[in-house]
Order: C-alpha cells, then sequence, then structure tokens
C-alpha cells in the first residue's frame, strides 16, 4: 500500500538520528547535547562539594562570568581548555575520544 506523505507525518522507519541528519542538523544538535551534559555534571560535581559559582570560578582561575558561559547549555563558545579546568576544579578528567 502506497500512502502519501502528509506534512508532519513521521517516518517511524528512520530513527531520530537519521532524521535530524537528513534535516542538516545532527552535528549541532549532537554538540548542543554534549555541552549540555558535561555542564550538568559540572554543577552535580560542584553541588556535591558545596562550591559555589565564585568559589568554582577561583579554582579555576577564572571569572564568575567565564564560568556562566561555561554552564550555559545554549553558549557553544567554550573550549576544551575551559572544560578541562572545570573538571579538574571538581577533581575529575576530561576525557575527549574519537570512536
Amino acid at each position: 500500500m502506497n500512502r502519501k506523505k502528509r506534512k508532519g507525518h513521521v517516518d517511524r522507519s528512520e530513527t531520530f538520528d537519521e532524521f535530524l541528519a537528513k534535516d542538516g542538523i545532527f552535528a549541532e544538535t549532537e554538540d548542543a547535547a554534549i555541552k549540555e551534559i558535561i555542564a550538568d555534571q559540572i554543577k552535580v560535581a560542584m553541588d556535591k562539594q558545596g562550591l559555589s559559582k565564585t568559589e568554582m570560578a577561583a579554582r579555576m582561575k577564572t571569572s564568575r562570568r567565564q564560568l556562566d558561559r561555561l554552564l550555559d547549555p545554549d553558549n557553544p563558545s567554550v573550549t576544551l581548555a575551559t572544560l578541562r579546568r572545570a573538571a579538574s576544579a571538581v577533581g575529575r578528567n576530561l576525557r575527549v575520544e574519537l570512536e
């Protein structure tokens, strides 16, 4: 049975990743998700240690404003060096790998 595609119709045979790739936004979406996960992990570690943003920024040897950019999931301009300093400040290691 051949069905017409309707506007708003979801092709249930394709994965969400395939849908994003087809629309050309897979990499952008994945980058944003990874950034949000890392920011959340840093926030959780800060909470566990009872660290304020001011204390965390001091440990990172950076400004509170820079820390706010790091923790903002909508701000894509965070470097690996900043992520590494943040991880180190809460006693964690940043690991980046290619698959």
